[in-house]
């Protein structure tokens, strides 16, 4: 997900044997771009080539993490960050697939009373912002829940693997299409909201601004348009 936008920028549909953390692999890292994960994505030697590809990544870090503290930096604790080292992996494997050093942030959400351990490579933004970049990832299960609640997914109508793929395809660009809306129209509704008063006016000769915001579009008949015109009406 592209959090600057709630929008899917990556996806690859696999079937239920293929364990998440080989999606990594198909990634096109961008330098300088933060990469958000959860704790099934854990995988050193992967999240090596972030680094060595000029790219970002924050995640959970394992309780049984094997590291020695190289040093520390003074964090406030009013903030809920309780620490901030610079560690390097001491595990016989981690050590060898992740050589370089790591930073280690430790943090107490009081939304879920609970202390939360983070690992990331970037070592500029303050401690407090990569607690908050890793909250922006809940953005991910809420476009599946989206999906999943408004879009029926759960009922397929067909069994194949090509049925299964278009329908979730189908799923997918209903979503981004919807987005769209929201943003170019700069609509103050959910997506939630949006989608089921699209669904009761596909045949309406009315138009979409006017349809989610009851104001009457500016008349655009002499404007320059490039979409094609298949009816003439």
């Amino acid at each position: 997900m592209d959090l600057r936008g709630s929008i899917p920028c990556f996806i690859r549909i696999t079937n239920g044997k293929t364990h998440d953390v080989n999606i990594l692999d198909d990634l096109v890292l961008e330098p300088g771009a933060f990469y958000v994960m959860d704790r099934g994505y854990i995988d050193f030697a992967r999240l090596y080539t972030f680094t060595t590809n000029l790219a970002f990544f924050v995640t959970r870090a394992k309780s049984n993490l094997q590291y020695s503290r190289r040093s520390y930096r003074k964090v406030d604790k009013s903030t809920g960050v309780r620490s901030d080292h610079i560690i390097t992996l001491t595990g016989p494997k981690t050590g060898l697939e992740y050589p370089a050093p790591l930073r280690r942030i430790s943090y107490f959400s009081p939304e879920i009373n609970k202390r939360l351990l983070f690992l990331t490579n970037n070592f500029m933004l303050p401690a407090l912002h990569i607690a908050r970049l890793y909250k922006c990832r809940w953005q991910v299960e809420i476009f599946f829940q989206w999906i999943t609640q408004h879009l029926r997914i759960k009922a397929f109508y067909g069994t194949s693997e090509n049925a299964v793929k278009t329908q979730v395809w189908i799923a997918i660009s209903v979503y981004v299409l919807v987005a769209i809306i929201k943003k170019e129209l700069k609509i103050n509704r959910n997506l939630s909201e949006i989608l089921p008063i699209l669904s009761i006016s596909l045949f309406e000769n009315s138009h979409i601004s006017h349809i989610l915001t009851g104001l009457t579009p500016p008349h655009q008949e002499n404007q320059f348009c490039n979409q094609l015109i298949l009816f003439n009406c």
